[in-house]
């Protein structure tokens, strides 16, 4: 006589997330942050690049449930080997929201960007590095998507050119811009443009002795404070369709001082 014996792997597991919650107090963000995935994202070009992005993911939870399922977060991220885009990236935000039963959804992505850039002179070509967000965020049933990119450029202080019978100092800036684009469509390459075209002059990779005098000569030849970054910008942007809201900064690493120079405009946001 045998006796059938079930394995254990075929137990009946109760689910402990789903257990009632009796202290009756909500969450509102519950997820996994900082996981590496490497992701495919497409170009202006039409062109790809590889590279690894760390995630936020993260929805609601109703104050009757005592936990949320994280691997679900995880099984929708290996889900998509697909390039990311804007439209990729709002499905990964809907499905996530559908598939935790939440009302509340946010993702965030940030990633390296490269843009492969001539010289100014010498034409010689190298990389440059950006850093760039995707944060997409689903609050009943509104989806708002916003990118965000981080840009190093120079910036060569007027007033110090005004006061000097020769030279003016200058630094390093980093000027950060997230843009709400909603349906619209606007390239990550499109942002850096814009915001290198309104410094004292961009930064490049690679640069010749050639190339050194140009830049140092442009960056003298258009001298901006901090402000006038941040200015300049938002003139551009309030006349571009795609782009519905913005926000700005900008941060000088000083050159002569022991702390940054620093502005923000904020629109729409």
């Amino acid at each position: 006589m045998t006796t059938d014996i079930k394995p254990d792997c075929c137990e009946e597991i109760e689910d402990v997330q789903n257990i009632v919650d009796r202290r009756h107090i909500a969450i509102d963000k519950v997820g996994i942050k900082n996981i590496k995935h490497p992701i495919i994202v497409s170009d202006r070009n039409n062109r790809i690049q590889h590279t690894i992005a760390n995630f936020n993911m993260y929805v609601n939870l109703p104050h009757r449930f005592k936990g949320t399922h994280m691997s679900r977060f995880v099984e929708i991220l290996n889900q998509y080997e697909c390039a990311i885009t804007i439209v990729s990236f709002r499905e990964m935000l809907n499905q996530m929201t559908k598939r935790l039963q939440s009302k509340h959804g946010f993702i965030q992505i940030y990633f390296p960007y490269f843009v492969n850039k001539e010289a100014p002179v010498s034409k010689v070509k190298s990389l440059m590095d950006y850093k760039v967000s995707f944060i997409g965020e689903i609050i009943d049933d509104k989806t708002v998507i916003n990118i965000k990119v981080i840009v190093p450029v120079t910036s060569l202080c007027p007033c110090s050119k005004n006061i000097s019978d020769y030279g003016a100092h200058n630094q390093r800036s980093h000027v950060s811009l997230t843009v709400r684009v909603d349906n619209n469509i606007i390239w990550v390459e499109d942002l850096i443009d814009l915001i290198e075209r309104e410094a004292s002059c961009e930064i490049f990779g690679s640069l010749k002795r050639l190339d050194e005098k140009y830049v140092t000569e442009r960056a003298y030849d258009n001298p901006k404070f901090v402000e006038d970054i941040v200015r300049d910008i938002a003139a551009k942007l309030n006349n571009d369709n795609r782009i519905n809201a913005y926000t700005i900064e900008s941060e000088n690493f000083e050159s002569i001082h022991n702390h940054s120079a620093y502005a923000s405009i904020k629109n729409g946001f």
